[in-house]
């Protein structure tokens, strides 16, 4: 575990860097957590937490490996700090990404911090260090819905694990790959004929097709129209997912 040193009132904290490790028994656990009560938004990130390895590092450093993510990474932007502001939200024109966000956002009463609250309740999790890894961190957690909003996958269980899926050729976590191969096992023993599986997998071939998206300049991302920035991002349509009728899509339920 990370130790916590002194900040100052409104900094994020300094911490020691701990040894990046991998925890499957740690992951199970948390899994079967999750299993039992898939509500429990908490035990994604023990998931994520104790398979993470060095893709956090190594992600960081692909960032600075590439024109548009060194820039990204030299301004520094706070994404959830960003994303909170209704006023720049709302300026966003019609069938823009961002105008596309804002609705889902509304229409679900969601906002940018319920997700940095979830994380926070891990307490090896270095998320808020005062460190260039912290920060990449937050960025990936602080896209999530946006990446919703990009690939079309909804909030339902299926859409949850069909982004968890798309995030792991994103990421190269080894989290996001074991919730979407739980998911998939999960789905498939409730027998109902749905291709559950498929859009499972498809989901994750799309993720590995698209351009990598934590590079992205997020800010000029959300004045695009929506379909050209799909487009240009090589994401495509999910149709296995969406061969599968709503009503069917939470028969496991976890939520992000």
């Amino acid at each position: 575990m990370a130790q916590t040193l002194h900040a100052d009132a409104g900094r994020p904290p300094l911490v020691h860097r701990r040894r990046p490790t991998i925890d499957p028994v740690r992951a199970l656990r948390g899994f079967r957590r999750l299993v039992a009560d898939k509500e429990d938004t908490e035990q994604v990130f023990e998931i994520m937490s104790a398979l993470s390895g060095r893709s956090i590092p190594q992600g960081y450093q692909r960032l600075l490996d590439s024109a548009e993510g060194g820039r990204q990474a030299y301004l520094g932007v706070e994404l959830a700090d960003r994303l909170a502001d209704e006023a720049w939200l709302a300026a966003l024109p019609e069938g823009s990404v961002g105008a596309a966000y804002r609705q889902f956002m509304a229409q679900r009463g969601f906002s940018p911090e319920g997700l940095a609250s979830e994380s926070r309740k891990v307490a090896d999790v270095e998320i808020d260090a005062a460190h260039p890894d912290g920060w990449y961190a937050r960025r990936l957690r602080d896209v999530h819905d946006v990446w919703h909003v990009l690939t079309g996958y909804g909030t339902d269980a299926l859409g949850e694990a069909c982004v968890v899926a798309f995030s792991h050729p994103q990421t190269r976590s080894a989290g996001f790959a074991f919730i979407a191969a739980g998911a998939a096992v999960e789905f498939e023993r409730l027998r109902k004929g749905h291709p559950y599986g498929r859009a499972i997998w498809q989901a994750w071939r799309h993720g590995r097709r698209a351009a990598w998206l934590p590079a992205q300049d997020y800010e000029a991302l959300f004045a695009e129209p929506l379909d050209a920035a799909r487009a240009r991002l090589r994401i495509a349509r999910p149709t296995f997912y969406d061969a599968v009728p709503p009503e069917a899509r939470d028969g496991y339920r976890f939520t992000l």
